[in-house]
Parts: structure tokens; sequence; C-alpha cells
């Protein structure tokens, strides 16, 4: 596959950066970072043996350079403890850490994309929202459309096509594309499975939630399953704290008409894999808690099982007080002075 890099506003391929002149600098610029790791591979870790590969592939780099950034922190074998094997384990909405796009059979210049009749006239309703000189303010409501047509991922070809209905620079639908983890730039499974990995849900077991789902699905985070059914994935807080943990499924199998986005919360392990086994059979899993109606106090999460409340007060009935004094009644008066 062609590695391509930006430069001077413009995707550029390997080649092109070495006509540039500015190749053979960069080169010299990874070589340095690799040898820096190198040093430091007692505390680079798995972090720093991916950047470092991806530093000398990108360089063009020798076998003997790639395979000395490979071995900066190689030998604590935490990639084997993981499970993961490529630097998609620390971008979950890219082709590696770096979000440089790589040609593929599928994703590359000759590919094309465009939008259905019908998601052409949501595309015009949404450009009607912004005055007539700032279409390009309607750059994610429409890549958002885009994904969810083109199976829930943008390919070169999508965000080119966004680009040229919004009549901006493809660079800047790029830059749009590449920054918010909304978007996705690998291809992805039918459902996309997210795992909230913020404090409060990781103090209520969301770790003990991702093992299950790992062991379930066959998959580490970052991965699709081989039936192209799940792809694993982790957010950071999606404001549900009060239910956590939670997991968010934003589900592609039916298009843009179809798409849903959906929150399911106060998880055990055993209510994440029932969740999985119920999409599995192409039915609708119960949305959001799957232990009480609302946010009321009826219960938590505890040691990953559901721990119903005892007793406790509420807002659902009358409290008990002390109350306020009636204030249609006269004020009482005022004290009186010593004498």
């Amino acid at each position: 596959m062609v590695g391509y890099q930006w430069f001077d506003g413009q995707l550029l391929s390997a080649a092109r950066l070495s006509a540039t002149g500015f190749g053979d600098a960069s080169a010299g610029v990874y070589r340095h970072a690799i040898t820096m790791l190198g040093r430091l591979a007692s505390s680079a870790g798995v972090l720093g043996k991916l950047v470092a590969q991806q530093l000398a592939s990108n360089a063009g780099a020798s076998a003997g350079l790639a395979q000395t950034a490979a071995a900066a922190a190689g030998s604590s074998g935490l990639l084997q403890q993981l499970g993961r094997s490529s630097s998609r384990a620390f971008a979950t909405n890219s082709h590696d850490i770096f979000n440089i796009h790589k040609h593929s059979p599928d994703n590359n210049w000759n590919t094309e994309f465009d939008f259905t009749p019908a998601n052409y006239k949501k595309v015009a309703e949404i450009i009607a929202r912004y005055p007539p000189n700032y279409k390009a303010s309607a750059c994610i409501p429409v890549l958002d459309i885009a994904q969810q047509q083109n199976k829930g991922w943008l390919s070169l070809a999508a965000m080119n096509r966004v680009a040229k209905v919004l009549d901006m620079p493809e660079i800047r639908v790029y830059e749009v594309a590449t920054f918010y983890t909304m978007f996705n730039r690998s291809k992805m499974g039918k459902y996309h499975v997210m795992i909230c990995g913020t404090t409060p849900c990781r103090l209520q077991g969301a770790q003990h939630i991702e093992h299950a789902l790992v062991d379930k699905l066959g998959i580490h985070i970052g991965e699709t399953t081989a039936d192209g059914m799940f792809t694993l994935g982790e957010m950071e807080c999606m404001g549900a704290c009060v239910n956590a943990p939670m997991i968010a499924i934003a589900d592609y199998t039916t298009g843009v008409e179809g798409f849903t986005y959906n929150y399911y919360e106060d998880l055990t392990p055993k209510d994440a894999c029932d969740i999985i086994d119920t999409l599995r059979k192409g039915e609708k899993p119960r949305v959001g808690s799957q232990h009480r109606s609302k946010a009321e106090p009826a219960g938590a999460v505890v040691k990953d099982k559901w721990v119903p409340a005892k007793g406790g007060e509420t807002l659902m009935g009358k409290p008990p007080g002390p109350y306020c004094r009636d204030l249609t009644d006269p004020p009482p008066p005022p004290p009186q002075p010593a004498a």
C-alpha cells in the first residue's frame, strides 16, 4: 500500500514528497526520533514501539532501522499481553495512530462515492440551515450522512464528495473527518460497540464489561469480527454517568433511514453479552438502563451484579419534611431589642 502525508495543504505520496525535497529532510528527523526511542527503550513501552515502527515506515527507512525501532520496547511482551497486533489498538477510528491515509483496493483515488437521491434531499435540507456563503458550516452533519450511507466509515471518495457538495477544499474536509472521533476512517462492522472508558464507568466495572465483550466477540478494541458484524471500540464520557457502566452502539445495518445510536446502561458483564446475542438474532435489545426505568435510586451495579436498593427515600412520594412555613401566612414579628 502507498503511504500518504499532508504537505503544503495537499495529500502527497512518498514519491511526491521526495520530489518536493521535504521527504529527504523529514527522513532525517524520523531517523533521529527512532534513535531517541531506542535510547529510551526501558520507558518507551508499547506506544513507543508503535510510534517507532510508524516513523520508520513513513520515512522509507531500511529494514535494519525498522527492526531497531521495533526492538526498542519489545522485550516486555506487552503487545502479546494485550492481545493486540497493530497500532489500531491506540486509535479505534483510524488506520493508525497518526491518522495517515493509506490506499487500499476499496479506498483510493479511483474508488467512487455519491449520495443516493434520497440522501441528496437530506443534504440539501442540512445546507439550507446555513447562509449560502457558509455552506462549509454543514460539513459535520453532511459527513455524518455520508458515513451512515457508507456502512459506518468515511472513504477518501466519500470525503471528496462532501467537499464537492459543499464547495470546500478537500483538505478542509479531511481535517474535520480526522479530528472528530465520531468519524471512522476504517471499515466498520454492522454494529459499532463502544465501551465508555471514563472514570465513573471504570469505577463501576467498565473494565469487566470490556473483558466480557472481548471474550464474547473474540476481538480486541479497534478490531472487527470475522463475519463483519461487530466492531469493538472505546469512547470517553458519553454523559450517562449516573447509570454507569454503559456502552453505546451505532447500528449501520439499514443505512441512513434506519440508523440508530443507542445507549445501554447499568450493565453487568452478562447484560453486555446478552445485548450482543440479541443483536445477532436480528432483534432489538432494550435501550437505556437494563434494570430501572430512568435514573431513579433503585439500585446500582456492585461487583458485576445489579443490587436493588433497600428502602430509602426518593422524590417519587411525599417528602417527610421539615417543611418551609406557609408563605401566605404573615411573617413573624421581628425580635424585640433587649431591655
